[in-house]
């Protein structure tokens, strides 16, 4: 009886898979994802099923974001002037790079990225910024613990975790004081990362009691079956009074300053703005605050009027599912395949898509010093060993891979030749560049990018080299699983 009831379970489990992967092939996904799909359900009939219904649906073509309607509502109700004042912006600064009076002396590489970062979302260039970058939570959280203890009007934060500890506890304890103060605060959390909220209400209560106002981006009342389990808000950012801006790899948490043994240091790599590009991460801001809550924010004191304050050149990317393109995925394939000298990346994920590892590849072969730093500490195994199988066609084609040794390395950078850099949110993986809601800025100021770059050689001093002849005599059992994993890595 019971195995008349697996196969007929089964024979329904295959059926449905057909189904799902007939809706799958329609809405014309990447083929390497809709092949992993449907080697899940042939692989794991059920349980490839549920997954799919847990994480699996597009939210392009779901009601999940009803990204098209929100954008219209935006037009309609005007929330703010600044995105036609954007638009205004953009335009002028294409026809300036026209006619070659946007930047002095530009090089073909930066003139092409720039542009590409113009025509795919309206990202402005900016150049009164002043910037400061930080190494690590302790460096980042003492300076942003002054900027809210400064806080005159606003504060807004959005971080994909926020979990209770020391840390969260003194910026909870900081935002409840300037809350009192009459200080607008205002606190954006991606839900599934912060599930434990449900749990630890207190941490909550506390803020709402001072008046804070926070809201769950893609809240999910059940975290397995919401159906937006894929799609999350993975930005680090924080705004004080419009003129000063935070982003990078940061999290709020106590791993995020060294207090878990697992971890050890965390090495991160994050950013303080003060300037005009800080008027980009609050208009992120505002969009996700009213995509969530439904509440228009439309103070000038948002985007206050920004006096000379320095000369650093920066492009601030937001991009997310509900994009057109993959701003920052194809900003890094235009950046790494005119690469000339160097393409150095620090990443905690390397699950490149075809292209781009492509791209990769063929600036290492043609004798662009291509190195990447790595993590030694798994934390996340499959997409960790994930990792290594492409490493193996890194290595093959003449590039270079460090693994970090003192602790952790989440930072998340891209160095091209002394032209570009970029550091952000957005590890080098699909989930960053097709799922998830990222932000990067791209530098483009010679001195900010020697400052990255000089911290890229420190972490390689720090690193053990993974040479190609010892990865090749790797138990087979490891490659094994390293390859297993690959074939579900578009799904990871």
């Amino acid at each position: 009886m019971y195995l008349n009831i697996i196969v007929v379970v089964t024979i329904l489990s295959y059926i449905v898979g057909i189904i799902i992967s007939m809706s799958i092939l329609l809405e014309n996904r990447d083929p390497s994802k809709t092949l992993s799909w449907m080697m899940m359900f042939v692989l794991l009939p059920g349980i490839g099923i549920m997954i799919y219904i847990f994480s699996g649906r597009n939210i392009r073509k779901h009601k999940l974001f009803k990204a098209k309607t929100k954008s219209k509502n935006l037009n309609e109700r005007q929330l703010f002037e600044n995105l036609e004042v954007v638009k205004h912006i953009v335009n002028l600064q294409k026809k300036m790079l026209d006619d070659g009076e946007l930047i002095k002396d530009v090089s073909p590489m930066k003139e092409r990225v720039i542009r590409l970062l113009f025509n795919l979302g309206q990202f402005p260039y900016t150049t009164n910024n002043k910037v400061e970058i930080y190494k690590d939570g302790n460096e980042k959280f003492a300076r942003l613990l002054e900027d809210i203890e400064a806080a005159k009007s606003h504060i807004h934060l959005e971080y994909f975790i926020i979990k209770d500890g020391e840390i969260a506890k003194k910026v909870k304890k900081a935002l409840i004081k300037k809350a009192r103060q009459g200080v607008d605060v205002r606190i954006l959390y991606d839900d599934l990362a912060c599930w434990r909220f449900k749990i630890k209400r207190d941490f909550l209560h506390d803020l709402k009691e001072a008046g804070v106002k926070y809201a769950a981006f893609l809240p999910t009342k059940f975290p397995l079956l919401g159906g937006q389990l894929n799609y999350r808000n993975h930005r680090k950012i924080a705004i004080i009074d419009g003129r000063v801006g935070y982003m990078g790899g940061l999290n709020i948490g106590d791993e995020y300053i060294g207090k878990k043994k697992k971890f050890g240091y965390w090495r991160d790599t994050h950013l303080r703005i003060e300037g005009v590009a800080t008027h980009m991460l609050q208009m992120i801001f505002l969009i996700d605050w009213y995509l969530t809550t439904n509440e228009i924010l439309t103070d000038e004191d948002f985007t206050p009027r920004i006096e000379s304050l320095g000369d650093k050149a920066i492009q601030v990317v937001g991009t997310g599912p509900d994009s057109k393109w993959e701003d920052i995925h194809y900003a890094f394939f235009s950046a790494i395949s005119q690469a000339k000298e160097r393409v150095y990346i620090e990443t905690p994920y390397f699950i490149p898509d075809e292209s781009l590892l492509k791209a990769i590849k063929t600036a290492s072969l043609s004798g662009v010093d291509v190195r990447i730093i790595f993590p030694s500490i798994i934390d996340h195994y499959a997409v960790n060993i994930a990792s290594y199988s492409y490493f193996e066609e890194v290595l093959a084609a003449g590039g270079r891979v460090f693994l970090y040794q003192p602790g952790f390395i989440h930072s998340k950078m891209i160095i091209v030749d002394d032209e570009i850099a970029s550091v952000g949110s957005s590890n080098i993986d699909l989930r960053s560049f097709m799922l998830n809601f990222e932000v990067n800025a791209f530098i483009y100021d010679k001195e900010l990018i020697k400052e990255i770059t000089d911290l890229f050689y420190l972490d390689q001093d720090n690193s053990k080299e993974l040479l190609k002849e010892n990865f090749r005599t790797r138990n087979i059992v490891v490659r094994l699983a390293e390859s297993i994993a690959r074939l579900f890595s578009p799904l990871l």
